[in-house]
């Protein structure tokens, strides 16, 4: 069989991905090194909308398909990444979206899980830290957690407030904990 370094069209890359995909795990796209392929006009917008040449693809099977093998490179890239393709796709902020909350406990000993817009279950701790960036401009936050590898959501905007709920004070800081570790939101004498 001959390997392609150019892609011809996205049926080429949903076969590659089912083939690669054929079981419920996640396929080893880290261990996989194929060569560029190029950029095919995949894009996922701010608000977690996947497009393809400009047209939102409106198959979420097929969008929780192209995420189990979109890996983000040391070179702050995003790929689809199949064992024999490489192609770039355009992330305007994070891959995911986080679309649900879950809270178990209270305090110091509380977990909080999370449900992306593509089927991931995240539980925050150490493993799957929470990030949050202000906008020193507006003093809007922008927060985040990891999913796997260096794949993160963006917390939908509900799912922040709901998270938000569930913070309070430690050591000079406003932010929430998760499965034994703090995660600081702010400056607690910057809440208003």
């Amino acid at each position: 069989m001959v390997m392609s370094n150019k892609v011809t069209d996205l049926g080429t890359i949903i076969a590659a991905a089912r083939q690669a995909t054929g079981t419920k795990k996640l396929p080893p796209v880290e261990l996989w090194e194929p060569d560029y392929c190029g950029d095919i006009g995949m894009k996922i917008a701010r608000n977690g909308q996947w497009y393809y040449a400009g047209s939102p693809i409106g198959r979420h099977k097929l969008v929780e398909l192209f995420a189990t093998i979109l890996r983000h490179d040391a070179d702050g890239e995003y790929y689809l990444v199949t064992p024999a393709e490489k192609i770039r796709v355009e992330v305007e902020d994070a891959p995911f979206i986080a679309v649900h909350i879950g809270i178990e406990g209270e305090g110091t000993a509380q977990k909080l899980h999370f449900v992306t817009n593509v089927g991931d279950h995240v539980e925050a701790g150490p493993s799957h830290p929470l990030r949050f960036e202000i906008d020193p401009e507006t003093d809007e936050p922008s927060p985040y957690v990891h999913v796997r590898a260096r794949l993160e959501a963006k917390l939908g905007r509900a799912v922040f407030y709901e998270l938000v709920e569930y913070g309070s004070e430690h050591e000079g800081f406003f932010g929430v904990w998760s499965d034994g570790s703090f995660f600081p939101m702010m400056p607690a004498d910057r809440l208003g």
